[in-house]
């Protein structure tokens, strides 16, 4: 089994293209918990990660329970990504059952959302920015994830 990237209700289009893009490089398995905040279609998603959604394997959820419902039946660990976090990312150790969210670009995560995850990490940043860009985010945690795993050894 290999990580994973899961993102609530996603708000923007070329963010989620981007981060089909990412998982298609990575190798990721990339889930998707719906309503999003555009079109979601093969067609959309075709302009939206372009040639990458062919290499990409992406799962949509209906919903946030749908979702937990096979999360738990998986046994992965839920690694909230959150601004809000204490926990440093480089303070972690990630296991290969992990699925990592990433909370809606607009809103994060609700908070019974929040108390459904079993960690909370966040990105070491300057203090007086707000955040990072999402895919931005996706990138330096799976990065971070990937090389603790020795994933990368299997990308050439």
């Amino acid at each position: 089994m290999s990580i994973s990237l899961v993102l609530f209700q996603p708000d923007i289009p070329q963010n989620t293209g981007t981060i089909i893009r990412l998982a298609a490089c990575l190798d990721v398995e990339l889930h998707i918990i719906h309503p999003t905040g555009f079109p979601f279609s093969q067609k959309h998603l075709k302009r939206y990660g372009m040639d990458y959604i062919d290499f990409s394997v992406i799962k949509e959820h209906i919903s946030f329970e749908a979702f937990e419902k096979w999360r738990k039946e998986k046994q992965k660990r839920l690694v909230l990504l959150s601004t809000k976090a204490s926990v440093s990312i480089y303070h972690n150790k990630f296991s290969h059952d992990d699925i990592l969210m990433m909370g809606r670009e607009s809103a994060g995560v609700p908070i019974d959302v929040a108390n459904c995850s079993d960690i909370k990490l966040r990105i070491p940043m300057n203090k007086e920015m707000r955040s990072l860009n999402i895919a931005v985010s996706a990138a330096m945690v799976l990065g971070e994830a990937k090389r603790q795993l020795g994933e990368f050894d299997d990308l050439v």
